[in-house]
């Protein structure tokens, strides 16, 4: 029987090597911080790109470049596990790439899958890349997903996958900031890239219905379509009750959490979004979509509200509830820290990271 090793060494395929935006990057760079708080340990870990930062027309010499420090690791005795962070279009054809490229140097990979829209990305009719996909799926060592509703669904597209899934949920830090609110006006809070995917628009149309009730502004935070939502907001009338920042560093970021009474996101598709996690950690009343992984974290009327996608009655009457509650905002606020800091901190997140590539390396 192989004995567990004393030490590995895990070469990590992210976006930007923990130094982009989205999603993918900031998960990463919490467990890197996490990892180097902990200090040494069984685990090895370098962080590389994959995608790299500017045009997506570099991004497949980035894929080539992780590639060649793959084989060069090899040659050298470096790595004994790789870990490809794995989203839809673009970063699959790549991660293909990377994951076939780790078959021929027989080094044992792990899948951590984050697409929002893989679902829709990798259908029945994909034909010859779906075939792929399933190769690459069946052919790791370990996949990570978010949620059970993503267990089940590689599960079903690669029955040879379904015994080396594991759920980790996406893990954010406890606030560093105190939280104070907004005060005698309501703070409601929207961070993430904003556009159609994102539900926007309803939101939009949300607080325009509520613009004649007293005692709340909001923040809509986050790249994307900002002059097209901000040309909206002048439309709605709503320039005196909705600030549109764009994108906000992590510091800005902390000071809006910490302002802030409701987390708001009325996703059309997510996998497990960073923004509730980081709104629960603080306190947060949440208002979200059942979409994802999301109801694994999110009971509606305990740990959040959870409103229909699309439905811009029912995401209006629960910001209302909320803006005109302060105790149902301090019950739903309470109970998402507590599921916070049982399953969502970052120590469980990062031992649980550190076990799959442990096993993969046996």
């Amino acid at each position: 029987m192989l004995q567990r090793p004393t030490s590995i060494q895990v070469m990590v395929a992210t976006p930007s090597a923990t130094a982009g935006q989205g999603g993918v990057d900031r998960v990463m760079a919490t467990l890197k911080s996490q990892l180097e708080r902990e200090g040494p340990s069984d685990v090895t870990v370098r962080f590389l790109p994959s995608r790299g930062p500017g045009s997506v027309l570099l991004s497949p010499f980035y894929a080539i470049g992780f590639c060649l420090r793959m084989i060069e690791a090899r040659l050298r005795g470096q790595v004994d596990v790789v870990h490809i962070n794995l989203s839809s279009f673009g970063s699959t054809y790549r991660k293909l790439v990377i994951a076939g490229c780790a078959r021929l140097l027989l080094i044992p990979y792990v899948l951590h899958l984050h697409g929002a829209e893989y679902q829709s990305f990798w259908h029945e009719d994909s034909g010859l890349m779906g075939v792929w996909i399933r190769h690459m799926f069946e052919h790791a060592s370990q996949v990570v997903v978010l949620g059970r509703v993503w267990r089940d669904f590689i599960a079903r597209r690669a029955p040879g996958a379904a015994d080396k899934i594991t759920i980790i949920p996406n893990a954010t830090a406890a606030p560093t900031l105190p939280h104070r609110g907004g005060g005698e006006t309501v703070h409601i809070l929207f961070l993430g890239r904003i556009g159609d995917r994102k539900g926007v628009p309803q939101l939009g149309e949300a607080l325009h219905r509520m613009r004649h009730m007293p005692g709340w502004r909001a923040t809509i935070a986050g790249d994307g379509a900002v002059e097209a939502a901000r040309a909206k907001a002048v439309e709605l009338g709503l320039t005196d009750r909705v600030a549109l920042p764009g994108w906000v560093g992590p510091e800005e970021v902390a000071q809006l959490i910490a302002s802030a009474d409701i987390l708001v996101l009325p996703s059309f598709a997510e996998n497990l979004p960073v923004s509730v996690i980081e709104g629960m950690a603080a306190g947060l009343a949440v208002v979200t979509t059942p979409v994802g992984a999301v109801e694994d974290i999110i009971v509606d009327g305990e740990t959040g509200l959870l409103v229909p996608p699309g439905d811009v009655d029912a995401l209006t009457l629960a910001l209302t509830r909320l803006v005109q509650s302060p105790q149902l905002r301090a019950e739903l606020g309470q109970n998402a820290m507590a599921v916070h800091r049982a399953r969502l901190d970052l120590a469980p997140f990062a031992q649980a990271i550190r076990e799959v590539w442990l096993a993969s390396a046996r």
